[in-house]
């Protein structure tokens, strides 16, 4: 796929189809995650990833509970309570694989080159036709201390991206973007 058709395509998938991701397939997108750019080129990040969808599941509703009673933590507050408390709602959509993007550094631009990382991993997720989501609400219950400590993660790390990959059932639509705003100076 060319890089422009990778930007175009790439969709936030939260529907899966029951076709495992293979470790395999999560070392060779951590491999393009590595290529992005970094901050005098710390590679501030670790990965961390699970391909049980037990241990998904389980996370992912521990974690809504927390983010229903935490909202502000959550960074996205109250108006995420409604879809938090959705019967049968599940944070991860059960998904195949989860894959977390940490800090492992409290260096300057650690977390923005988290982001990038993230970002390449996410289109070469799409190039080989996997689906992958930013789910922004379970970050806050991952750094939790004793989230961090079941998952094995050093206390000091930041969990920055966690991403839900799997093969879609479907693409979903795009919904379009707006027309961006440039100021010239």
């Amino acid at each position: 796929m060319e890089l422009m058709d990778a930007l175009r395509l790439r969709r936030a998938v939260r529907d899966f189809a029951e076709t495992p991701v293979s470790e395999k397939e999560i070392r060779d997108l951590v491999q393009a995650a590595v290529l992005a750019p970094s901050a005098m080129n710390l590679q501030p990040w670790t990965f961390a990833a699970t391909l049980d969808r037990k241990l998904i599941d389980s996370l992912a509703e521990r974690g809504r509970q927390w983010a229903i009673e935490n909202p502000a933590a959550t960074g996205f507050g109250e108006d995420a309570r409604s879809l938090l408390e959705r019967p049968g709602f599940n944070i991860f959509y059960h998904a195949p694989a989860l894959l977390l993007v940490i800090a492992q550094s409290s260096a300057a631009q650690a977390v923005e080159d988290c982001c990038l990382a993230a970002e390449n991993l996410m289109l070469a997720a799409r190039d080989r036709g996997i689906g992958s989501c930013w789910i922004g609400f379970s970050r806050a219950f991952l750094n939790r201390k004793e989230v961090k400590a079941e998952l094995g993660l050093d206390e000091r790390s930041e969990v920055v991206a966690p991403l839900i990959l799997g093969y879609p059932k479907a693409w979903p639509e795009t919904h379009g973007r707006k027309m961006p705003h440039i100021h010239w100076f």
